[in-house]
């Protein structure tokens, strides 16, 4: 007992060292950070100073990557340690570092435009939608049956549509495609912060399990499908072109017909491929050529019309049979443990780099508070009601509905993505699709879903 009791207080001392250190670190990094953005500016000021500044990249960005790392990382482990999902941590760690400036400490304005940082984010985006990818098995998808394919189908249209009359009554005033978009943010769900519940609970092996994983991948491609119609309905509207039925049935076409050929293509080609990498001799074959794979399907989606996280996603379904080869030491390695440490570096700084833009002033006016609590309950009502499609007998349809809910990472993409995608407005100027305040609310709605969902799911389970 003296024993457990002594180690338990090491644990807290050491975490209380770890966390003053993080801090003391982070606050020193972005007193550096301000430091250099001032040089920086006086250097702009003076050209006469320009001849002395060294050409490259801006050190200030290294400054805010590892001030951004820190941040994940403390975040992620506070909320380990309470039992919940690590991306909260990092989420709400951004959104700290993001509002700074109200307490007149303005280094970290610079990232929240930072090109470079912006860059590193999205590719942590692309290889979270490949490793997404990579967890999905389309064999244990068509195993599941209709149950799974229903509750997806109805907890993606459900959802969209009611997120969709959420929009257009609480901000009248944002454009039909701003509404749509939305709606759109509200259909995925989140598989990996369920499938974690359920393994902790250990119930993966249930049928209601295998019924919303099943569901949950199936939403996540018809997410990515409503995403793409989305994406390009905006892009022709910002062009000046107005979208037809048609066109809207030629994306889906599009989107579905790059993800069917690219599963069969990797099916006869990825084997060919890393049979032949299983030759080479130098380290870290496997993982250069996964991640390549991924980029060029998602340069692919991209060329097409489509989001790159399409690709990416098509890519990890692409290389789902090809986890374990043999390569030179004939050992086996798992694809999704080699990526694991450049996911572990890039991941992170995408949903601190969400929670930065988060603007706790747009937060306090209540009609916005209103929005963002309408907005959830249509994600938690939309995800409940479809677990009532389940056409099996004698099943937790409860615990099926909870264990949708979840926006978490997922969410946050569309919202990224809604954040980049400009329409012009009354005056001719361009403005971004997803305002800050609805970009906030959006946030809290993934805040919200994603915290509940973990004591729900196991007190439903345990039913």
């Amino acid at each position: 007992m003296a024993g457990n009791f002594k180690l338990h207080h090491h644990r807290k001392v050491k975490t209380r060292k770890f966390s003053a250190v993080v801090l003391t670190l982070c606050v020193l990094m972005l007193s550096a950070a301000q430091a250099t953005g001032a040089d920086a500016a006086s250097s702009y000021q003076n050209p006469a100073n320009q001849n002395s500044q060294q050409y490259g990249l801006d050190p200030h960005v290294l400054v805010g990557v590892a001030v951004i790392l820190l941040v994940a990382k403390l975040g992620g482990e506070v909320f380990e340690r309470i039992k919940q999902p690590a991306v909260l941590g990092e989420l709400l760690g951004g959104i700290v570092i993001g509002n700074l400036a109200l307490t007149g400490f303005t280094a970290a304005e610079s990232l929240k435009t930072d090109v470079v940082i912006g860059a590193l984010a999205e590719i942590g985006v692309i290889l979270l939608l490949f490793e997404v990818g990579l967890e999905s098995n389309l064999r244990e998808m068509l195993e599941v049956g209709w149950s799974s394919l229903l509750v997806a189908v109805v907890g993606v249209v459900l959802p969209f549509f009611l997120g969709w009359a959420v929009a257009a009554h609480f901000v009248p005033g944002e454009a039909r495609l701003a509404h749509i978009f939305i709606g759109a943010t509200l259909c995925a769900t989140s598989v990996g912060i369920t499938a974690r519940v359920l393994k902790d609970i250990g119930k993966l092996s249930t049928r209601e399990s295998k019924i919303i994983l099943g569901a949950a991948v199936i939403d996540d491609v018809l997410g990515l499908l409503i995403l793409a119609i989305v994406v390009g309905a905006v892009k022709s509207s910002g062009a000046g072109t107005e979208m037809k039925a048609l066109d809207f049935v030629w994306i889906a076409a599009r989107a579905l017909a790059f993800l069917v050929c690219a599963v069969i293509l990797g099916k006869y080609l990825v084997p060919q491929l890393f049979r032949g990498a299983g030759r080479l001799e130098g380290r870290g074959v496997l993982l250069a050529l996964a991640v390549s794979i991924c980029f060029l399907l998602a340069w692919v989606a991209a060329k097409v019309g489509l989001a790159p996280i399409v690709g990416a996603f098509a890519a990890g379904l692409v290389l789902e049979d090809a986890h374990f080869i043999h390569i030179p030491d004939r050992t086996k390695r798992d694809l999704q443990e080699l990526l694991q440490p450049l996911n572990t570096v890039l991941v992170p700084i995408f949903f601190v780099l969400m929670g930065i833009k988060v603007d706790l002033r747009q937060l306090a006016r209540p009609e916005l508070l209103a929005f963002a609590c309408a907005l959830t309950l249509a994600a938690i009502f939309g995800k409940q009601i479809c677990s009532l499609a389940v056409v099996e007998r004698g099943l937790n349809r409860l615990s099926i509905g909870i264990g949708m809910v979840p926006r978490g990472e997922v969410g946050l993409i569309f919202a990224g993505i809604g954040a980049t995608l400009v329409l012009p407005d009354a005056s001719g100027a361009n403005q971004s699709i997803i305002s800050p305040s609805t970009f906030g609310a959006v946030v809290i709605m993934v805040i919200i879903t994603t915290l509940i969902t973990p004591p729900a799911l196991k007190w439903a389970m345990k039913r």
